[in-house]
């Protein structure tokens, strides 16, 4: 994977890659994260409910709007679904509460975030529920 820094496309990319997905899914949670291991970096999204059949759909739902972004690209390999109880939606869940009403710090490098050692981490801000 690439290890370059995270840079503004990408950003805008997951936002919007997030913000369509969360149409069909609710989106409790997402991060870019890079961790401290060499590694390249994933955005890392948390779905309510998430089940297997779910996750399934959700990523045959990531690989359709990545095909259809066409102002930015993101690589759907990038992308990891998640459920509310990984330790970095977790950390994620976390930020939002203890910024509530506030944007979250949106660039850290930060150790241990979810039990991960993170070289790079951009958190997005929690989308608005649905009705």
């Amino acid at each position: 994977m690439d290890q370059n820094p995270l840079v503004i496309d990408e950003i805008e990319a997951g936002k919007e890659l997030i913000q369509r997905l969360n149409d069909r899914f609710p989106v409790i949670a997402a991060c870019w994260l890079r961790d401290d291991s060499g590694g390249g970096r994933n955005l890392y999204i948390a779905l309510d409910e998430l089940t297997r059949p779910k996750e399934v759909l959700a990523n045959a739902e990531v690989r359709r709007i990545a095909d259809e972004v066409k102002d930015h690209y993101i690589d759907p390999f990038w992308v990891s679904i998640i459920e509310p109880t990984h330790p970095i939606a977790k950390a994620v869940t976390e930020i939002y509460r203890r910024f509530p009403g506030r944007r979250p710090p949106s660039r850290s490098n930060e150790y241990g975030f979810g039990g991960v050692g993170v070289a790079e981490l951009y958190i997005y801000p929690p989308l608005p529920k649905k009705p």
